[in-house]
């Protein structure tokens, strides 16, 4: 979550006034994330996320992305409820942007997780695998091998003023990728994002997955792959595989994994650890001015994907 545009009183007083949620008594923005601009909304009758869509979230997707929170909710997932105005609808236009109200869930984000936390996101991401299944509308995902190479071409020439060389790295391993990629793999809706700060906790037990932004159809493994890259790797690059045995029981435990998701982990966790780096690359070298947020260290991700690169088996996540 971060703020990229400023809201007006005069806006956000004519926005509240299509909903039946009482008057605001608070409006404040939240300086975390990269993607959108979010503020923490207080009114009469409770607090809400008022969230304004940036950058890479397109208008056409938002339907799909709100649909799937009141799909998902309704099937019992721990997860924001679009809140809907007088006239039926969740999608609103504040301040030139798309914009959306949606619940405020209970909790705070862990930074540093430990081994029964990661049980539970697997468990988590399983349940809402699950609970995705009957969804009627699909998106593809944007940020798989066709729109790695719209990045690769975007950031290839600059990329050497993060790290020499990195330019050509990154070249060479999609080429690396785009041969070793997956077919036919059990597929379905996935979060796509599930990272730390999108996870809430009270006290010890999970209370909710929140920023479902980036939810697309692609392999349900995939996103496994990505909560193991942000999970299960300690603050000195070390991945953790106490922390990553953890997260697949979990998972398992609510959905079984094909022999074949199991046998792809390891590339998918290597394209998911491209997937961020290309990603915090790009936004890297095409910062906004005036955010109020930072864009995330690339090199993090290249670290990881040295670390996937040199692994020949699902068992070096964990993987019994």
């Amino acid at each position: 979550m971060a703020v990229y545009t400023e809201i007006s009183d005069a806006e956000l007083c004519e926005l509240i006034g299509q909903y039946d949620i009482g008057e605001v008594t608070a409006c404040k923005g939240i300086a975390e994330g990269v993607e959108n601009s979010n503020y923490l909304l207080r009114t009469e009758k409770g607090e809400y996320i008022l969230t304004l869509y940036e950058k890479r979230v397109r208008a056409e997707d938002l339907p799909f992305f709100l649909g799937l929170l009141d799909h998902l909710a309704a099937k019992g997932l721990e997860c924001p409820v679009p809140i809907h105005g007088r006239d039926g609808k969740a999608l609103r236009s504040v301040a030139g942007r798309p914009a959306a109200i949606v619940s405020f869930l209970e909790g705070v984000w862990v930074r540093n997780p430990g081994v029964a936390h990661c049980g539970q996101v697997g468990e988590a991401l399983a349940r809402l695998h699950l609970a995705g299944e009957g969804f009627g509308l699909r998106r593809p995902n944007a940020l798989s091998l066709d729109g790695w190479r719209g990045l690769v071409a975007a950031s290839r020439a600059d990329a050497g003023k993060v790290r020499p060389g990195l330019g050509e790295e990154i070249a060479a391993e999609l080429a690396v990728l785009e041969k070793e990629w997956p077919q036919g793999l059990p597929a379905g809706v996935i979060h796509a994002d599930l990272f730390r700060d999108n996870v809430f906790f009270r006290g010890p037990r999970l209370s909710g997955l929140i920023d479902f932004y980036f939810a697309c159809n692609d392999f349900l493994a995939y996103d496994i792959a990505i909560c193991l890259n942000d999970w299960c790797f300690e603050a000195d690059g070390a991945f953790n595989l106490t922390k990553g045995r953890a997260m697949l029981r979990g998972y398992r435990a609510v959905r079984p994994l094909e022999e074949a998701e199991a046998a792809a982990l390891p590339v998918l966790a290597r394209g998911a650890a491209f997937r961020f780096l290309l990603t915090r690359l790009y936004d890297w070298l095409n910062q906004v001015p005036g955010a109020l947020v930072r864009p995330k260290d690339p090199v993090e991700y290249w670290r990881k994907l040295s670390f996937h690169r040199a692994v020949t088996g699902a068992s070096a996540y964990g993987l019994d």
